[in-house]
C-alpha cells in the first residue's frame, strides 16, 4: 500500500548500516524481518549464527539443543554465561538474543532432534541451519531439509580446522559429499580432540552470512562449494561437488523416502539414559583397598583422580588401558599402558587381565567411562576411569611418554 511505511522509524535506526547496502536496502531488511530460521545447535557454531542473526534482524530464530549449559562450554559457546551454567542452552540462549535485539521472536525446544520430531520442528522454516557435533543428528537434518525442501546451511569444526557448504534443494546434499559415515569412533570429538574457540566464531559467522543470502536471494552462495579452513596455517581452499544423481536421498531415483534410524545407520548406541539402579551396578560398591582412596563417582562410573592412579602405578598394582586412538597416543601416552581402541574394546576383552584393579583413560575421561561402563558389565569389576583423562594427568605434572615428556 503506498505511503505505509515498510519500516518504523526505530527499525530504520536499528538496521541503517544494512539497509544502506544495495543488496539488502528497506524491501530486503523487511524481507528479513519477517523470515524464520532454525538453528539446531546452540553451541559453539550455533552461538555466532544465532547473535549475527538476531542482530541482523531475522524475525524468528527456532533454537533446537536438548543440552544444559556446561563451564566447558564458556570457552566457544558465546551465548552463553558463566551465570548460566546448568540452565537448559535454550532458556540461556534465548534470554542472550532477546537482549541482542527484542524485535526477534526465539522459538526454543528443549530436546534432542530425533526422527520422530525433525519434520514437525523443521516444516515452519525457510533456512535450516547446521551446528550439531554427530554425524546421525548431522544425517537426520540432511535428510529431513532434502524431503522438506528446505535450504540447509551446514559447517563442522574440529582442532584447527574446519569445513562449510550451503545444500540448495535440487543441487545435493550432505550425502553427495559424504554417502556413508565414518567408522564410530573413528572422528574424535571435540571434548576428545580439543578446538580453538574463535575457529567457532569463524564458522558461525560464515553460516549467518550464507544464511542472510539465501533468505534475501543476494550474491553467490556456497552452494556446490566445499569451503576449507585450517586456522593454523591460515590456509583456505574451495573445493566443488556436484549433486549425485545416484544419491539415495535427493538423486533421480531415491530410495530413502522417510526419515530412517540414525543411530542404527552411523553405528553408534542409542542415547537412553541408565537408570539408577544400573548406575549403581556399574559403579561397584565403591570400597577401595584398605588405607587407599575410596574412588569417586561420576554418571555412574567408579573414578580414580590422577595421584591416586599414580601411587599404584609406582606400587604395581594397577594396569592402565588406553582407549584412544592411535594418531593420539603417537602424540603421548603413559607409560606401561596397554592399548585398545574403544570401537575395538568388545572385540578384545578377553586380552585384558582379571582380578587386579585396571584404570581406563583417554584425552578428557569420556571415552574412558564408556569403556569403564562396559568393562563392569562385562566382569571386570575394579575397572576405574582416570578422572579427567590425560590431560588431568597432565596438570598434575604426572609423566607421560612422547613429545610432552
Amino acid at each position: 500500500m503506498r505511503g505505509v511505511p515498510l519500516l518504523t522509524g526505530e527499525q530504520m535506526q536499528r538496521y541503517s548500516r544494512q539497509i544502506l547496502l544495495q543488496e539488502v536496502g528497506v524491501e530486503g531488511q523487511r524481507k528479513l524481518l519477517e523470515s524464520r530460521v532454525l538453528i539446531v545447535g546452540a553451541g559453539g557454531l550455533g552461538s555466532p549464527t544465532a547473535l549475527y542473526l538476531a542482530a541482523a534482524g531475522v524475525g524468528t530464530l527456532g533454537i533446537v539443543d536438548g543440552d544444559r549449559v556446561d563451564l566447558t562450554n564458556l570457552q566457544r559457546q558465546i551465548l552463553h554465561f558463566t551465570h548460566d551454567v546448568g540452565r537448559p542452552k535454550t532458556q540461556s540462549a534465548r534470554r542472550t538474543l532477546e537482549d541482542v535485539n527484542p524485535e526477534v521472536e526465539v522459538r526454543p525446544y528443549q530436546t534432542v532432534l530425533t526422527s520422530d520430531n525433525a519434520m514437525e520442528i523443521l516444516r515452519d522454516y525457510d533456512v535450516v541451519v547446521n551446528g550439531c557435533d554427530n554425524f546421525p543428528t548431522r544425517y537426520l537434518v540432511n535428510d529431513a531439509c532434502v524431503l522438506l525442501g528446505k535450504p540447509l546451511v551446514d559447517a563442522s569444526i574440529l582442532r584447527w580446522e574446519g569445513q562449510a557448504t550451503t545444500y540448495l534443494p535440487g543441487h545435493g546434499c550432505y550425502r553427495c559429499l559424504f554417502p556413508t559415515p565414518p567408522p564410530p569412533g573413528s572422528v574424535p570429538s571435540c571434548a576428545d580432540a580439543g578446538i580453538i574457540g574463535a575457529l567457532a566464531g569463524f564458522f558461525g559467522t560464515l553460516q549467518a552470512l550464507e544464511a542472510v543470502k539465501v533468505l534475501l536471494g543476494i550474491g553467490e552462495t556456497l552452494v556446490n562449494r566445499l569451503l576449507l579452513f585450517d586456522a593454523l596455517a591460515a590456509d583456505i581452499r574451495v573445493v566443488r561437488y556436484q549433486r549425485d544423481p545416484a544419491c539415495p536421498v535427493c538423486g533421480d531415483h531415491p530410495t530413502v523416502t522417510r526419515l530412517i534410524d540414525y543411530e542404527e545407520f552411523c553405528g553408534v548406541p542409542h542415547r537412553h539414559p541408565a537408570p539408577q539402579a544400573q548406575a549403581q551396578q556399574a559403579a561397584g560398591s565403591g570400597d577401595g583397598p584398605a588405607g587407599e582412596a575410596t574412588p569417586a563417582v561420576d554418571g555412574g562410573v567408579a573414578q580414580l583422580s590422577p595421584p591416586d592412579v599414580w601411587k599404584r602405578v609406582q606400587e604395581g598394582g594397577v594396569v592402565l588401558l588406553d582407549v584412544r586412538e592411535k594418531a593420539e597416543r603417537d602424540i603421548m601416552r603413559i607409560e606401561g599402558s596397554l592399548w585398545i581402541p574403544l570401537g575395538e574394546l568388545p572385540q578384545r576383552l578377553h586380552e585384558l587381565p582379571k582380578g587386579r584393579d585396571l584404570v581406563a583413560y583417554c584425552a578428557v575421561g569420556e571415552r574412558s567411562a564408556r569403556a569403564v561402563a562396559l568393562l563392569r558389565r562385562s566382569g571386570w569389576e575394579r575397572a576405574f576411569n582416570l578422572q579427567g583423562g590425560i590431560i588431568a594427568w597432565l596438570n598434575h605434572q604426572l609423566p607421560v611418554e612422547g613429545p610432552s615428556s
